[in-house]
């Protein structure tokens, strides 16, 4: 089952869903002269062969090798055949888990596949709970967890990957996949029995138009054009067939070509008048009841709940059964920033999973109250949570003053009280058990250390960087263009308890070093709203993973979409750009603008010995890191790992550094059995 899952790096907290209408209508002037919006206009000119000459330039180049064209619910199958089982459902719904084995034992039992179709409740509805709201249903304009979790039900997409991250196209929509020898394109032949929810045909012209549409300038991309905007062109030569050019042999290509797909018919008209994609009347309309591709469609959207039904034509063709049936009649969203009173309802029934927080999981969810409906499970995911400063700010523009601010922060308290233990301290974007963290397998030998609190380091970085108490009134100020300013600045939170208890921890350890800060606890639209336009001195907030650490380059580039922070390092953007070039082809280590930098290169603790070696991939992300932990555009915190509370009826979820959706199969594992 093709439920589209984004690479696309996911947001937990900061970047997050609006709540309210899709968008505030334009007034039209009738007079004006409209100008003709040219679809794709930050493309170079590039003229399409013919197919036929296309075949022979490949022919001639060492030809197409075949790639994978799997189905993610036979590779999670084959996976679970070979694993012991450690408990029968029957012991894992008995069990309480409070240890790492009752763990392991209530994952294997409850997230196993069904053996017969026969055992599935096909009439089956699930309530999931999500904390933010819905700002927009077009696939294109996502960026929140929210928004990728419902794409990933009504979305239409060509490839998947699975819990390892390994990319493959998808079986329910794609019959061939094949990439050329010297890695400059790629071959789709997509499947002929493909609808919209409205009943038009899926195309490959679909695919050439998304790829357009996110190629548009005046298209507000907050996501999807990181990764597509490495293609040359995406041609769409008959209704199935398509293929994707690169603009250079990359390792990154294979995720440059997955991208988020519109039905051309319902869009191409109407772009013209309103580029945003959801000001005008029929993007209104397109918002509240949009034409989906993927297993679901959607029945009812409001603050409160999103409501989505199976589609029959979307495993039906013809008359005939043309991909599995999902298991679930009716998905609900149910929308509730209170993750205290979400709990509730989920020991009465009225929500089937939800994510927990650390201190639900500790406290609240080991009574009889909560098992008699429920059951828990844990995983490591790849989240990391942070305070993060605005480097254009005056207050956080000097790198001494956010390394003085990791050292004011009483880390300890956070893990072992806010966060009861249950977390580990995070040294930077890439997660510690990832491949891309500095450690012995890779050329970055001083592995970053967590901090710890030490207020005389802080005072003393913060007078290094002119930060002093100059009329005795108990708080810093400094002289910023020609006007002396109090060191007072405003955290933006989103308004959850959880969230707002651990900015208070930081206002009580940054008041006795002289330093005000207020705390502003927001909700999601305007929090939002606040970091894209770069409202704010600072925030706390967190970031999942996307599935190849290039995806990052979206966050942390020069002048990236959702480099909130605007940060930039010529060095960064450097080894972003090197990471993703093919090995071979990587400039040798005495050739990088690190190697120049021998103060960076020492702090890195990269070996003089390798000045004529090329940097492998892990190389390059983990030099990314250690600088970026270096520099702290962010105070990073903590890993946040996976917390779920799942209904006992509930069979069939596994867990990825993504959590337990955000990848394949994904969802589409997720059973109720017939009773």
């Amino acid at each position: 089952m093709p439920f589209r899952i984004s690479l696309r790096i996911a947001t937990i907290g900061l970047m997050v869903a609006v709540c309210c209408l899709p968008g505030c209508r334009r007034p039209v002037d009738p007079e004006a002269e409209e100008e003709t919006l040219v679809i794709g206009n930050l493309l170079a000119p590039f003229d399409p062969p013919a197919l036929e000459a296309l075949e022979k330039t490949v022919a001639d180049s060492g030809g197409w090798v075949d790639r994978d064209v799997l189905d993610g619910i036979a590779l999670l199958r084959e996976r679970q055949k070979g694993e012991p089982q450690l408990a029968t459902v029957e012991d894992a719904l008995k069990m309480k888990n409070d240890t790492d084995e009752e763990n392991d034992k209530i994952k294997d039992a409850m997230g196993r596949l069904w053996e017969s179709e026969d055992q599935i409740d096909y009439e089956a509805e699930i309530a999931r709970h999500t904390p933010q709201s819905l700002k927009n249903t077009n696939p294109l304009l996502g960026s929140s967890t929210t928004e990728f979790e419902v794409s990933s039900l009504t979305s239409f997409g060509l490839f998947g990957f699975d819990w390892n991250f390994k990319p493959f196209a998808s079986a329910d929509a794609v019959k061939t996949w094949q990439t050329s020898k010297n890695g400059m394109y790629e071959k789709v032949v997509m499947r002929d029995d493909l609808v919209w929810s409205d009943g038009t045909a899926i195309t490959a012209h679909d695919i050439e138009f998304s790829f357009k549409v996110i190629m548009t300038e005046q298209v507000p991309i907050p996501a999807m054009r990181t990764g597509t905007d490495k293609l040359a062109y995406v041609k769409a030569y008959d209704d199935t067939t398509l293929v994707f050019f690169h603009k250079e042999a990359l390792e990154t290509n294979v995720w440059n070509i997955n991208f988020g797909v519109i039905p051309k018919h319902v869009y191409e008209k109407s772009i013209q008048a309103d580029p945003t994609l959801v000001d005008s009347e029929h993007h209104v309309a397109m918002e509240e009841k949009p034409v989906t591709g993927g297993p679901y469609a959607f029945r009812s959207r409001s603050q409160t709940e999103i409501v989505l039904e199976r589609r029959d034509d979307y495993f039906m063709h013809n008359g005939k059964q043309v991909r599995d049936k999902p298991p679930f009649k009716t998905v609900r969203m149910r929308i509730n920033p209170d993750n205290s009173t979400a709990l509730l309802a989920m020991k009465v029934g009225d929500i089937d999973v939800m994510m927990l927080e650390a201190g639900q999981w500790s406290s609240e969810t080991n009574d009889a109250d909560f098992y008699a409906q429920n059951t828990k499970a844990r995983a490591i995911e790849w989240v990391t949570f942070s305070f993060q400063w605005n480097t254009k700010s005056p207050y956080f523009d000097d790198v001494r003053v956010r390394q003085a601010l990791g050292h004011a922060f009483d880390h300890k308290e956070l893990l072992e009280t806010l966060r009861y233990g249950r977390d580990e301290p995070c040294t930077g974007t890439f997660h510690k058990t990832s491949r891309w963290h500095p450690g012995p397998d890779n050329a970055v030998k001083n592995v970053p250390q967590p901090y710890h609190q030490n207020v005389e380091k802080a005072k003393q970085l913060l007078a290094d960087a002119g930060w002093t108490d100059t009329d005795g009134d108990g708080y810093l100020d400094k002289q910023i263009d020609g006007k002396t300013t109090k060191f007072e600045f405003t955290i933006l939170v989103r308004n959850q308890k959880e969230r707002v208890d651990i900015c208070e921890l930081l206002k009580e350890n940054l008041r006795p070093l002289g330093i005000v800060c207020n705390i502003r606890p927001l909700e999601s639209a305007t929090l939002q709203d606040k970091m894209l336009n770069k409202q704010f001195d600072a925030a706390y907030g967190g970031w999942g993973t996307g599935a190849d650490p290039d995806t990052s380059e979206n966050i942390w580039g020069t002048g990236q979409e959702r480099n909130y922070c605007s940060y930039s390092n010529p060095v960064v953007d450097e080894m972003f750009a090197q990471g993703r070039t093919l090995a071979d082809q990587r400039k040798l280590w005495k050739d990088l603008l690190l190697w120049k930098d021998e103060a960076t290169r020492k702090d890195l603790g990269i070996d003089e010995s390798l000045a004529n070696e090329r940097p492998t991939r892990e190389d390059c992300y983990a030099c990314i890191q250690a600088i970026l932990y270096r520099d702290q555009p962010y105070t990073w915190l903590y890993y946040r790992n996976s917390y779920y509370a799942f209904n006992k009826n509930l069979r069939g979820y596994t867990f990825s550094p993504r959590g337990p959706f955000g990848f394949s199969p994904g969802f589409s594992s997720v059973w109720t059995p017939q009773h």
